[in-house]
C-alpha cells in the first residue's frame, strides 16, 4: 500500500464530492437562504451527522480498522471476514435501538441541540419534523462506514471515498424536484438524506462483495465474542472522545441559536468551505495512514511506520498551510462569488466571510489532528485522545464566553480554531514523550521553510484582496487562486520546502512503500 497514492485516491474523490457539495450548498443558499427553514434543516442534518461521526467515523472505525488490519495480517482473510460480519450484526442491533429511541425523544433532542429555537415556534416545529426524517440515516451511514473500514483495511479506498458523492447527487436532485414542483425544499432535502443512506450502504456492500469480502451478519458466539469485546473496549473510549468533539459542535450550535436568526446558517456555510481542504487533505491522509500504520506495526516494521508518519505530517503542512492562507485572506471574494445570489444577500455574505476567516486560522491544526490521531489509533490506544478532547472542549467554551459578546458568531468560529490548535499541540507533545513522534531533520527543515513561504503568500494575497472588487467574478477569482497556486509551488520548489519530483515519483509508484529518507 502506497501512502501518497492512497491519499491521492481518497483526496481526488473527496474533491469531486466537495465540488458537488458546493453546488448543493449554492442551491440551498439560493432557495432557502439563511431563513427559518434553512436553520431547521441544518439542525436536522447536523443531528444525524453528529451521531454518525460518534458511532461510526469518530469511534467505531478508530477501534475497528486497527483490529481488522491485525486480524487480516496475522490470521488471514477468513477470520477477518468473520470478525467483520460479527461487528456488522452487533452494530446493526445497537443502532436500531438508538434510532428508535431518538425518534420518540426527537422534540427533546432538538431542544438540547438548539435551545434558542423556542418550543411552538416555526423553526422548532420544523426542526423536529425534519430531524425525524433524517435520523434513520444514522444507522445506514454508520453501517456504510463499517463496510468502508473493511475496504480501507484491504487497501481499497475508491468505493468508500465515492460514497459521499451519492449523497450530494441525491440532495441536488431533491432541490431540483422542489423547484420544479413547488414542494417544500426543506422536506425534500430531509427525505433525500434518507434515500442517499440506502444507496451508499448498498453500493459499499456490493464493493465489498466484489473485493472477495461479502459481509454476512453473524451473531458472535462462545470464543468468537472475545474479539468483539476487545473491539468494544477500544470503541467505548473512542466514543467518549468523539462524543466530546461532537459536544463541541452542539455547544457551538447552542450558542449560535441564541444569536439573531441566520447565525447557525452563517457558521454552516463557512464550515462547508473549510471542509473542502480538510476532506481533501486531513481526512484523505488519516484514512490512508491508519490501516497502513496498523499493519506495519503489527508486522514489526517500525521504521517504515515512522517514515510514513513523518511523510504524512510533511504532506499535511505542505497542503494545509496555503489552503488556510487562501481561505483567510480571500474569504470575502470567495463567499461573495459562491453564495451571494437569490435569498443570500450582501449582509449574509459578509457575516459568512467573517466566520470563514476565523475558521481558516485553525485549518492546519485540524488537518494535523487527523494525522496525529492515527499515531494513537494504530497502536489501539483510543483512550488518550479522550483526555485531550475533554481539555479542548473546556478551551472551546472558555474562548466562546470570552468573545461571543463582542464578536457574535465569529467568536464561535475563533473558539473552534483555538481548540483545534490546542488539540494538535497536545497530541504532538504526548506522541513525542512516548517516542512515537520523532520528526526527522528533513521534516523540521521543510516545516520552517514552509512557514516562511506561506507568510509571503499571505502578504501577497492580502495585497491582491484589497483590489478585488466586491462583485468579483468566478473567472477573476479563479485566476487569482490559480496564479497563487503556481507561485506557491514554484516557491516551495526553489527554497527546498518540498519537491514536486518526489510527489510525482510517489504517485507513480504502484506498490510497496518508500524507503525511509535519510
Amino acid at each position: 500500500m502506497n501512502l501518497v497514492r492512497a491519499a491521492a485516491t481518497v483526496g481526488s474523490l473527496t474533491l469531486a464530492s466537495r465540488i458537488l457539495g458546493f453546488v448543493r450548498d449554492l442551491l440551498i443558499a439560493a432557495i432557502l437562504g439563511a431563513a427559518a427553514a434553512a436553520d431547521a434543516f441544518f439542525v436536522a442534518f447536523k443531528l444525524a451527522n453528529m451521531l454518525r461521526r460518534l458511532f461510526a467515523e469518530g469511534a467505531f472505525n478508530a477501534g475497528f480498522v486497527p483490529l481488522f488490519a491485525r486480524t487480516l495480517e496475522q490470521e488471514g482473510k477468513e477470520p477477518a471476514r468473520t470478525f467483520a460480519g460479527h461487528a456488522f450484526a452487533v452494530m446493526s442491533v445497537v443502532l436500531a435501538m438508538v434510532v428508535a429511541a431518538a425518534e420518540l425523544a426527537m422534540p427533546a433532542l432538538v431542544r438540547v441541540l438548539a435551545t434558542g429555537f423556542a418550543p411552538g415556534s416555526e423553526r422548532y416545529a420544523l426542526a423536529v419534523e425534519l430531524s425525524r426524517l433524517t435520523f434513520p440515516y444514522l444507522m445506514l451511514i454508520s453501517l456504510a462506514a463499517l463496510v468502508s473500514g473493511v475496504l480501507n483495511g484491504l487497501g481499497r479506498f475508491a468505493a468508500a471515498a465515492f460514497a459521499p458523492i451519492l449523497l450530494n447527487l441525491v440532495l441536488i436532485a431533491a432541490l431540483a424536484v422542489a423547484v420544479l414542483s413547488g414542494s417544500s425544499a426543506a422536506h425534500l432535502l430531509a427525505a433525500g438524506v434518507l434515500v442517499a443512506g440506502f444507496l451508499q450502504l448498498g453500493m459499499l456492500l456490493s464493493a465489498a462483495r466484489g473485493a472477495g469480502f461479502p459481509l454476512v451478519p453473524r451473531w458472535p458466539r462462545g470464543p468468537e465474542r472475545a474479539r468483539l469485546l476487545r473491539l468494544w473496549r477500544l470503541v467505548l473510549p473512542g466514543a467518549l472522545g468523539a462524543g466530546v468533539y461532537q459536544l463541541n459542535l452542539v455547544i457551538d450550535t447552542w450558542f449560535a441559536s441564541h444569536l439573531p436568526t441566520g447565525a447557525v446558517s452563517y457558521l454552516f456555510y463557512a464550515d462547508r468551505l473549510v471542509q473542502l481542504p480538510l476532506g481533501l487533505i486531513g481526512v484523505a491522509l488519516g484514512t490512508a495512514l491508519l490501516p497502513l500504520l496498523a499493519r506495519q506495526l503489527r508486522s514489526g516494521r517500525g521504521d517504515a511506520a515512522r517514515h510514513n508518519f513523518d511523510r504524512a505530517l510533511e504532506l499535511a503542512l505542505l497542503l494545509s498551510l496555503p489552503a488556510a492562507v487562501g481561505l483567510g485572506t480571500l474569504a470575502g471574494p470567495i463567499v461573495s462569488v459562491l453564495f451571494e445570489r437569490g435569498a443570500f444577500d450582501r449582509a449574509a455574505s459578509e457575516a459568512t466571510a467573517a466566520a470563514l476567516a476565523a475558521f481558516a486560522s485553525g485549518l492546519p491544526a485540524f488537518v494535523l489532528v487527523k494525522v496525529l490521531a492515527t499515531g494513537f489509533f494504530a497502536r489501539e490506544d483510543t483512550r488518550t485522545p479522550v483526555f485531550v478532547a475533554a481539555l479542548c472542549l473546556l478551551a472551546n467554551v472558555a474562548v466562546i464566553l470570552a468573545t461571543i459578546g463582542r464578536l457574535g458568531h465569529v467568536g464561535i468560529a475563533l473558539a473552534t480554531a483555538a481548540a483545534n490548535w490546542l488539540n494538535a499541540g497536545l497530541l504532538a507533545w504526548l506522541l513525542a514523550r512516548r517516542g512515537t513522534l520523532e520528526p526527522s531533520p528533513r521534516l523540521r527543515r521543510r516545516a520552517v521553510r514552509l512557514l516562511l513561504v506561506n507568510l509571503g503568500l499571505a502578504l501577497a494575497l492580502w495585497a491582491v484582496a484589497r483590489f478585488l472588487p466586491a462583485s468579483a467574478t468566478v473567472l477573476g477569482l479563479g485566476l487569482v487562486i490559480a496564479s497563487a497556486a503556481v507561485l506557491y509551488l514554484l516557491a516551495v520548489q526553489l527554497c527546498g520546502a518540498g519537491s514536486l519530483e518526489e510527489l510525482r515519483a510517489a504517485l507513480a509508484r504502484r506498490g510497496g512503500e518508500a524507503a525511509p529518507a535519510a
